[in-house]
């Protein structure tokens, strides 16, 4: 299978969320040797079997290397800028949703990453949720069944849908 075949959809950053986080980054890459001198400050100790200190250090460790490799992979993927206008729902883009032909039950969210949303208030979903898949490609005015983690199919109706602008 080429890479084409299995491309995921493009991450749009608005500049401030792409500096913001990559000065997430810097910070957490300058600040490993910090970490590693605490693991090994905690082994000087003695007996790791029962140094929870160790324990912790290491734990803290694994949590901002998978922090630090998820920031590299989505900073060198993502696009920076506008995302273009498009023509069905795609990540980066606010979606509003009403369920089950009650046209009063609305409900405005992000699809798309915590991340790009951190500078408001919007509910994020993510395109790869139950949710996420079902509206993936569609135009306003479509409806969709997705399945949820209930095991309850539940039908939304896509009301409009345009890009993120955070």
């Amino acid at each position: 299978m080429s890479t084409t075949d299995n491309e995921a959809p493009a991450t749009w950053l608005s500049q401030d969320a792409h500096d913001r986080l990559k000065a997430e980054l810097d910070e957490l890459i300058a600040g490993r040797p910090v970490i590693a001198a605490e693991i090994n400050a905690r082994r000087e100790e003695g007996d790791l079997k029962e140094n929870g200190g160790y324990h912790a250090a290491r734990e803290e460790q694994g949590k901002q290397e998978g922090r630090i490799r998820y920031l590299q992979e989505l900073l060198r993927t993502a696009k920076v800028g506008e995302a273009p206008s498009a023509d069905a729902v795609a990540p980066g883009m606010v979606v509003t949703i009403y369920f089950d032909d009650d046209q009063a039950d609305t409900e405005t969210f992000l699809l798309g990453s915590r991340e790009i949303a951190s500078t408001t208030d919007l509910t994020v979903y993510s395109p790869e949720s139950a949710l996420g898949q079902a509206i993936l490609g569609s135009r306003s005015g479509q409806t969709v069944t997705y399945t949820a983690p209930s095991g309850a199919d539940i039908k939304v109706t896509v009301v409009n849908y345009e890009p993120f602008s955070g």
